[in-house]
């Protein structure tokens, strides 16, 4: 049992945090996505310990925060023109790239693959902390494996106290779901993970296509090796059991409603996720089922968002993983 240290976000706190990281220790800090729980992503030992703390499979690879765009040629085998012009115009911000990894970054922070995942986050306390910390900084959400990932500092305390060694105090991840994973190791870029940054502003700032990956529209297949975190696992899990419905608005809330009073009759608890648009779903999904598992219900049923609009996609994305892809259509 570790005793966690809690601080605030002023410079002599995040200063100790950074001695933290130096030392080898483990730091939840604040991003504008979801809470991260940072290692020294150059230590093995460091990502070693990232693992054991959330219970994550150690194939599942980790993400690199830097704090510079110039700390890129000590990461990666090439910085293409194309990755450059979309860090240059998305970063510091939700985007994370995928490139060729050099040697200096252990497999251990890569999931054993010959990639490594960078982004540069928005959150000055996160970036005054790599900065501080003297080196890049892998983290992954500061939650135990397959739970909800944390966009409060408290959710982290719930998941994490006693495990790391200290959590960063900051302000609420406004986000709300991890960044846009994008893998640009090929001669087109393939999205690995969907976010808030869309296909259509990739697109827009490259001119070239953009496209998803396969194994991201749908179940994980058996045997699938994952280029980016959340492609294999079960992830986002609260602890009721899920339903989704799709189909018309009108229809939704009707079933949703009769639904309710039928496992409310059997004495149930019961909470109802009817989200008006895309962005407030994306900044609340982690909260709201984190808040269920708090007031102990014991099912929750949410209305599908549509997936023609990109941020609904990304959101329905983890919404399918909550539910364990239960989805009925009404």
């Amino acid at each position: 049992m570790t005793e966690t240290r809690y601080f605030t976000t002023e410079d002599k706190d995040l200063y100790k945090a950074a001695e933290l990281i130096k030392e080898g220790g483990l730091v939840a800090f604040p991003t504008e996505t979801v809470y991260g729980l940072g290692g020294n992503a150059l230590d093995p030992a460091a990502a070693r310990k990232i693992y054991e703390a959330k219970g994550r499979p150690s194939d599942n690879p980790l993400i690199v925060h830097i704090s510079d765009i110039g700390q890129i040629e000590a990461l990666a085998e090439e910085f293409p023109p194309m990755a450059r012009a979309l860090a240059e115009a998305l970063w510091p911000g939700p985007m994370t790239l995928v490139l060729k990894k050099k040697a200096v970054v252990p497999d251990e922070t890569t999931g054993g693959l010959a990639t490594v995942a960078i982004r540069m986050p928005a959150s000055k306390a996160a970036l005054k902390l790599i900065t501080k910390s003297g080196c890049p900084i892998a983290a992954p959400s500061a939650n135990l494996s397959g739970h909800p990932s944390p966009t409060r500092w408290q959710h982290v305390k719930e998941d994490l106290n006693g495990r790391i060694d200290a959590v960063i105090m900051g302000e609420p991840c406004m986000g709300g779901i991890e960044s846009t994973v994008i893998d640009m190791t090929e001669d087109l870029p393939q999205i690995l993970r969907p976010g808030l940054i869309t296909p259509e502003r990739i697109t827009e700032i490259l001119g070239v296509p953009c496209s998803y990956d396969p194994a991201i529209l749908g179940r994980p297949e058996e045997g699938l090796v994952p280029k980016a975190p959340g492609m294999k696992y079960k992830h986002y899990a609260p602890k009721a059991k899920m339903l989704l419905f799709e189909g018309s608005r009108e229809q939704v809330v009707k079933t949703i409603t009769q639904r309710a009073a039928e496992y409310r009759s059997r004495g149930w608890s019961v909470a109802e996720l009817l989200y008006e648009d895309s962005t407030r779903a994306a900044e609340c999904l982690f909260a709201d089922l984190r808040r269920c598992d708090e007031e102990g219900t014991d099912i929750i049923l949410a209305m599908a968002l549509s997936e023609e609009e990109s941020v609904g996609f990304s959101v329905m994305n983890r919404m399918l993983k909550s539910a364990g892809y239960h989805i009925e259509h009404v």
